[in-house]
């Protein structure tokens, strides 16, 4: 069994908030990224657009491209606008050999709005999320018939966000949609990240490794605070932080039970003024190490 250790570089460059990371660049970014130890990065607002640019940008650095966000719109788009929509991402992706793209509907999110509290977020019934499902089922296909598996993203303040949702999702669709699980968002959520793995662990083709400071969820809950909110005040944390609270080990344990070979990504947002981009994205870095070794799972050259 061997895995892949990639990183979003949203710690030095967060697009949601850029006057956190104002003070750092892309460049310097793959830099650090390359020099801990990451064989890949997911894409990057701003990296080069061009496929040939955006290889030889990663080629310059020695990583892989290892997947990468893409805001959905499949809710309110038919299905052969948002094709057209996704297009050159989904050919960009499959020309660079990457694993999945990273999709998540954004066309009714509430997660970039700094001032509307997370508690606000869409919630659609299960005949909702289902209808949606089947349709989103369709797009998959077509992704992959191109050379791109399309991954799912579970995320704050979106409409598929909780256990519930994911339930729904997974089960109004075909396999030919595949899930992103990410330990910190299903935390935040309030779901039991070993449970959902353990229920849809065989849908999973991708993974994000963040962790929770529980003290920050829990202001975030009781000041009825936005998603943006936590973020800028340190909700999410990389794995090893002591402040963290989700046990990795558990995960990387059943991660090699079920024969994981995909890639797992870093992807803590921070205050860089807080917490120094690199000292972090190492410590992620090392502990992943550390606890696969332990698991069995061995990180793939």
């Amino acid at each position: 069994m061997s895995v892949k250790i990639g990183i979003s570089l949203i710690a030095w460059q967060n697009d949601d908030l850029p006057e956190l990371t104002a003070a750092f660049t892309t460049t310097g970014a793959m830099e650090d990224a390359g020099k801990i130890g990451y064989q890949g990065v997911e894409r990057g607002r701003r990296m080069p657009a061009d496929t040939e640019g955006l290889r030889a940008y990663l080629d310059r650095y020695g990583v892989s491209l290892c997947g990468g966000w893409c805001s959905g719109n499949l809710m309110v788009n038919d299905l052969a606008t948002e094709q057209e929509a996704i297009r050159q991402q989904v050919e960009q992706f499959a020309a660079l050999g990457a694993p999945c793209l990273v999709y998540a509907e954004c066309s009714n999110t509430i997660q970039g709005d700094l001032n509307t509290p997370v508690s606000r977020r869409p919630k659609l019934s299960r005949d909702e999320v289902k209808t949606y499902a089947a349709k989103l089922s369709e797009l998959a296909k077509w992704s992959a018939d191109l050379g791109t598996p399309l991954a799912y993203h579970h995320h704050m303040g979106a409409m598929v966000q909780d256990a519930e949702d994911i339930d729904w999702l997974m089960e109004g669709s075909s396999p030919d949609l595949h899930l992103l699980y990410d330990t910190g968002h299903l935390h935040f959520a309030g779901a039991d990240p070993l449970g959902v793995l353990d229920k849809w662990g065989h849908r999973v083709r991708h993974v994000h490794f963040k962790d929770v400071r529980q003290p920050v969820l829990d202001w975030v809950r009781a000041e009825d605070r936005s998603f943006l909110d936590g973020v800028a005040a340190g909700v999410f944390s990389v794995p090893g932080d002591p402040a963290g609270i989700i046990d990795f080990q558990a995960i990387t344990d059943r991660l090699a039970k079920m024969d994981y070979k995909g890639w797992i990504v870093v992807e803590a947002e921070q205050d860089p003024a807080k917490a120094p981009p690199f000292y972090y994205s190492k410590l992620g870095f090392d502990h992943i190490t550390q606890i696969c070794g332990r698991s069995g799972l061995t990180i793939a050259k």
